[in-house]
């Protein structure tokens, strides 16, 4: 799991199908089958998890935002619309 974006309004975690080794769990322990994002809008509470398809086009727009660093601002633009698909209200363990 890798932050990859966190401010006052939105966090962006980029969850790996591969535990690193040694990572404590045990083998059995469940594990992704594919990459994903996880977006928090904090304004809401709510988080949306992007896997596939969606995950393979935020991903290009990571690259894109690499390429061509862009502003906070275009950022938080980005994310709200992706909040917008945000149901699930996170819990914290």
């Amino acid at each position: 799991m890798h932050t990859l974006y966190d401010s006052d309004t939105f966090a962006v975690v980029h969850l790996l199908p591969e535990a690193p080794p040694g990572d404590g769990l045990p083998p059995d322990a469940p594990r992704l089958a594919r990459h994903g994002f996880e977006i928090v809008d904090k304004r809401s509470g709510k988080e949306v998890y992007l896997d596939g398809l969606w995950a393979e086009l935020f991903q290009q727009r990571i690259h894109a935002w690499q390429q061509n660093t862009p502003t906070q601002e275009e950022v938080e633009d980005t994310l709200e619309g992706y909040a917008t698909l945000a149901q699930n209200p996170v819990v914290v363990h």
